[in-house]
């Protein structure tokens, strides 16, 4: 029992002390309720539904928030946010015996931007960015494509998550 009252009582002198720091999660947008269009990215590169698994892994990042809705409906919202899969690219990285590539770096180039629709005012604009993750070579093909596809995950994610905690800023500071 007292052990009970211990831990309670430092979770609560924890909070004060997080809360009185300016402490603040940035993962959570607590502003105004907003709504967000994501369109669908244009896909310059040959990988099929490549676009689709960005405005997923997106979507995904958005949903975390409760005051940032994301509509499937352009008109009415208050954020655009558009973007570009400009390239992908998979130059080996490095041989082992035999000149065979062992390892492969994955490079994903894209543009975004994210857009006030009430004053037309671009709040984020990034013209040419380029994502990169190192895989392993396989035994057989099926295992090469497992990881190359472990690495653009881990790249999209990445990406999401960058532009989802860009966003959350831009807001809080429009809001203080």
């Amino acid at each position: 029992m007292k052990l009970r009252i211990y831990l309670i009582t430092c979770v609560v002198i924890l909070g004060f002390i997080l809360t009185s720091c300016g402490y603040r999660n940035p993962y959570v947008y607590s502003g105004p309720d907003r709504s967000l269009y994501i369109t669908t990215w244009h896909n310059r590169t040959s990988d099929l539904l490549l676009d689709a698994k960005i405005y997923q892994s997106l979507t995904s990042w958005y949903q975390k928030s409760g005051s940032i809705k994301v509509t499937k409906q352009k008109q009415g919202a208050n954020l655009i946010l558009a973007g570009e899969i400009k390239a992908i690219d998979r130059p080996s990285l490095s041989y082992g015996d035999g000149n065979d590539a062992t390892e492969v770096k994955l490079h994903l180039t894209v543009r975004y931007i994210l857009k006030d629709t009430y004053t037309g005012k671009v709040l984020l604009e990034v013209g040419n960015e380029i994502w990169t993750e190192e895989y392993k070579v396989g035994a057989n093909s099926s295992e090469n494509s497992d990881n190359e596809k472990e690495a653009l995950q881990i790249i999209i994610d990445n990406l999401s998550e960058k532009i989802y905690l860009k966003t959350l800023g831009i807001l809080a500071k429009q809001n203080s």
